[in-house]
């Protein structure tokens, strides 16, 4: 899986982060279910084809910690913020969304919706 750094262009990060890009339609479905955590400088970049609110909604179930979700619309601009709880359903964004950034949950400080994303190879 390739990875990327994150670059929040409007507020720069406090720390380097970096996700792993996952565009494959099986790589988005397994997401992080199975893992026994996510280290705080990583996270995951769910990729989807296009912009939509059900298809950037994201389960909680097998994932064995809380998330911080970053939903940012294909303009790069974050669109919704939330922390999905372990184990428990299903978060959609407010909007559509065509990125979905899983991280630890205190990244959430770092974002703020209208912040402007982009994404650097590695």
């Amino acid at each position: 899986m390739k990875e990327v750094l994150i670059v929040n262009d409007s507020n720069p990060l406090s720390k380097k982060l970096t996700a792993g890009f996952c565009s494959s339609f099986f790589c988005r479905l397994k997401g992080l279910m199975f893992r026994t955590k996510i280290p705080y400088d990583w996270g995951l970049l769910l990729v989807q084809p296009s912009e939509s609110r059900v298809d950037s909604s994201i389960h909680m179930l097998t994932v064995n910690f809380d998330l911080g979700i970053v939903w940012i619309n294909m303009a790069g601009e974050v669109v919704d913020l939330a922390v999905a709880k372990k184990w428990i359903g299903i978060k959609m964004p407010k909007v559509p969304a065509k990125y979905i950034l899983e991280v630890d949950p205190a990244w959430l400080d770092e974002f703020k919706i209208g912040d402007k994303i982009s994404f650097v190879d590695l």
